[in-house]
């Protein structure tokens, strides 16, 4: 505790330095190219050892810039306790040799460590939020800063995320022996509806928790490039997962909350997947009474949510109510790369 205190002092300019630097661009070619060809694990820690503390210390410099009255609320202090101990522990590797037998060792344990520890940013970061806006209510200036800064701030965690798993999945043994041909958290065959329907069972046990009921699913398939096969992209096949589940589990509330006393029983919840000469979309369509136009540019701010405010317990996945899952669903869909179709995600 005393060296993390001490190091904690010296981290501030750390952070000034560190800060000046922009992060670098990189397309999940790169990724793939690194993977395939060339994945040298001294190269990706001269690399990350660098650029890792870039990532944070410019989103804890964002982060300061929030309302006071924002930066004082508990949940956005515990996130800022997170990113400022990633970023003292990877201070220590600032002039450790990768030629040292230890170094990549106990490299790739901290970033397992920092993983797990960034694990909850997105629901406590929510939670901070619902924290100022029950204490100060809504204000429409407030809430468009607060808007743009999250947008920017989760983007970050994003792909701050994904610099780590390919390291972690390249270099360490948490590799998939289910998923072999994955390059890291990559998969160059990416089966859409197998993921599809991974997200749609996942959210239909949660549905059947709060709900003891849940619609089935109907998924149609129209792949242009090659008519009756299986569509497949490169894609990040858990990118992919976290949009579907975010939206069938909106689907499934309001499809049941509609239809519950209904002699008919639920409506299913359909899916049509298709792949045109440069697109993929996704179209999830229900019967859940749709939502008011008036409401619909609310859906995606985070501070607006149509459920009831949900407790945050640690391990517990809500159905509903912390008003973030569409907004960073849209941040998933808008990563692109030149090197697969752009994904839509539509519902």
């Amino acid at each position: 505790m005393r060296l993390f205190l001490s190091l904690l002092k010296n981290a501030h300019p750390k952070i000034e330095y560190y800060s000046r630097y922009s992060p670098s661009p990189l397309s999940i070619k790169q990724f793939l190219d690194f993977g395939r060809d060339n994945a040298c694990e001294k190269t990706s820690y001269v690399f990350l050892r660098k650029e890792l503390p870039v990532r944070l210390a410019n989103t804890m410099r964002e982060v300061n810039l929030l309302p006071d009255k924002l930066l004082s609320q508990p949940s956005v202090r515990l996130v800022q306790k997170w990113y400022m101990q990633s970023f003292v522990e990877l201070l220590d590797y600032e002039n450790r040799k990768p030629e040292d037998p230890h170094t990549l060792n106990d490299f790739l344990e901290v970033l397992i460590e920092i993983r797990n520890r960034h694990n909850d940013v997105v629901p406590t970061m929510a939670q901070g939020v619902i924290e100022y806006k029950e204490k100060f209510g809504f204000d429409p200036f407030v809430s468009s800063n607060i808007q743009y800064f999250l947008d920017r701030f989760y983007t970050n965690r994003i792909s701050f995320r994904m610099l780590i798993n390919q390291h972690t999945l390249l270099f360490g043994n948490d590799t998939n022996p289910a998923h072999p041909k994955h390059i890291g958290s990559i998969d160059p065959t990416c089966n859409v509806a197998e993921v599809v329907k991974d997200a749609y069972d996942t959210a239909k046990m949660l549905c059947e928790k709060y709900y003891l009921a849940a619609p089935e699913l109907k998924i149609e398939e129209f792949n242009m490039k090659a008519p009756n096969k299986p569509i497949q992209v490169v894609y990040v096949p858990s990118h992919l997962f976290h949009m579907l589940f975010e939206l069938f589990k909106n689907s499934m509330r309001a499809t049941v909350e509609l239809h519950e006393n209904s002699a008919e029983g639920l409506p299913p919840v359909k899916t049509r997947v298709t792949l045109g000469k440069e697109d993929l979309s996704v179209k999830i369509s229900d019967r859940g009474g749709g939502v008011p136009l008036r409401k619909i540019d609310r859906l995606f701010n985070y501070m607006y949510s149509t459920a009831p405010t949900p407790s945050l317990e640690p391990g517990a996945v809500p159905l509903a109510g912390f008003g973030y899952g569409l907004p960073i669903s849209r941040l998933y869909a808008r990563l692109e790369s030149e090197t697969q179709p752009i994904l839509s995600v539509n519902k």
